[in-house]
């Protein structure tokens, strides 16, 4: 049957219905903003989409990143037809039911079908297996999106058949690219608005390297500011009901923030470290500069005060890895609780920062002959090893002798204190160093 122009007419009237960032959506690989690991000339997809070549693919990255984008530009650019499933709904049934379709479609008229599964990691291991046959047999181009490690979430069978992407947040110039785009194309805003200064950085900001959040924030702000053709950051802050959080990256305000947020930890006071840690998240902080001072000061001002701080802030740092942001809050915000409560020490980088000042001050000396290597021919005959004890051999595992260089004999770097975990290691640490000099006593249990 051929369209008319009621049909003409009913589609341009859905489009004016669609929102910003699904207008924006854009036609082409070059359209694309940021991935230019994945895009440029020479890179898989692109030469995957201009050989036209059947494909099965996994684009694995945060929200906002363009990973339902990149399906449709695909599909538009290699004139298959794009069918969209959303394992959120879809069961095992439909599964096969548009495999069954493609496969009648590619029979019948030559029509090629490019299948592609959003969250695909919530899909079951059942309906992954009914995958299978299609993506091995090439019935559909399949392309799986998700937020989290498909080493985890994907069964291997599919995974191996497939090509995995890592798309990576947008940096606040590719976000700041989508934006102009969405204010001067007639598809966008039409050149009807222009954004203030200090709106497009916060607008930026609340973005957090997502594309879609930006759009649809800047769709928001557009209609507070109405027949105004400046938006403003106020405009913003009404539209999304988020105040505009003073804070620069760059400037006094981030390393202000991050001080205050280490010592806030320090002194052991959760709430002001939440507080701290809740500003760095609003203004669009990068959660893996926060995860990484959190792992830090999980060494540097808790140490073996509490040895569980340093894990406690290591799975913090791996969770803003694997799940991102919004959700990775929560781990941040764990970590900071666990770490502010804890017992503190600084003994441990005052240890290694005394050890490499000596070294730096040329307080060293040539390593003792018996802990030298004697493995290799003619040691033996240097005097290397002569005379080591083997520490298994002796009471507790430890034997007296020398491990220092002479120059250094006595030196004391480590100095736990009384507090949490640490008065225990100090206890026994005594009775070790006692063994090691040949005072009386052993190390007892340790």
């Amino acid at each position: 049957m051929s369209e008319t122009l009621f049909d003409d007419a009913g589609a341009e009237a859905q489009r004016g219905q669609e929102p910003l960032a699904v207008r924006m959506r854009p036609r082409t690989l070059d359209e694309v903003a940021g991935q230019a690991h994945l895009l440029g000339e020479g890179s898989p997809l692109r030469r995957l989409v201009e050989d036209d070549a059947p494909m099965s693919l996994f684009l694995w990255g945060p929200p906002g990143t363009g990973k339902t984008t990149l399906a449709t530009v695909v599909s538009r650019v290699t004139q298959r037809r794009f069918v969209e499933l959303s394992a959120v709904s879809a069961g095992v049934k439909d599964v096969r039911a548009v495999i069954e379709d493609a496969r009648r479609q590619m029979g019948m008229r030559g029509t090629r079908t490019l299948l592609f599964v959003d969250e695909v990691h919530r899909f079951s291991k059942t309906q992954q297996d009914a995958l299978l046959p299609a993506v091995e047999n090439r019935w559909v181009s399949f392309i799986g999106a998700t937020t989290e490690n498909p080493f985890f979430s994907v069964i291997s069978p599919l995974l191996s058949r497939s090509l995995l992407l890592s798309l990576e947040s947008l940096t606040d110039e590719d976000v700041r690219g989508v934006v102009d785009a969405a204010l001067r194309d007639e598809r966008g805003l039409g050149g009807r608005y222009t954004l203030a200064g200090d709106a497009a950085d916060h607008l930026v900001r609340l973005a957090g390297g997502d594309a879609r959040r930006a759009l649809t924030y800047l769709e928001a702000a557009a209609l507070v500011a109405g027949d105004r053709t400046e938006i403003s950051a106020a405009d913003i802050e009404r539209a999304v009901d988020r105040h505009a959080v003073r804070y620069d990256r760059t400037g006094d305000q981030h390393y202000d923030v991050i001080s205050a947020f280490i010592k806030s930890m320090r002194g052991s006071d959760p709430d002001a470290a939440l507080h701290y840690l809740a500003r760095m998240i609003e203004a669009g902080e990068d959660p893996r500069f926060i995860a990484r001072r959190v792992v830090v000061h999980a060494s540097e001002d808790v140490g073996l005060a509490d040895p569980t701080a340093l894990q406690a802030a290591v799975a913090a740092a791996q969770a803003v890895e694997l799940i991102g942001l919004p959700e990775a809050r929560i781990n941040l915000a764990q970590a900071v609780v666990h770490i502010a409560l804890a017992p503190k020490s600084n003994a441990v980088i005052s240890a290694i920062d005394t050890a490499i000042a000596d070294v730096r001050q040329g307080r060293a000396g040539p390593v003792p002959a018996h802990l030298r290597d004697a493995h290799y021919k003619g040691a033996r005959e240097l005097g290397h090893g002569a005379g080591y004890k083997y520490a298994h051999d002796h009471p507790g595992g430890v034997a007296a002798q020398q491990y220092v260089p002479d120059a250094l004999a006595g030196r004391e770097y480590y100095t736990p204190t009384t507090h949490g975990a640490e008065r225990r290691i100090g206890e026994v640490l005594q009775r070790i160093r006692g063994v090691l000099r040949g005072e009386a006593g052993g190390p007892g249990e340790r």
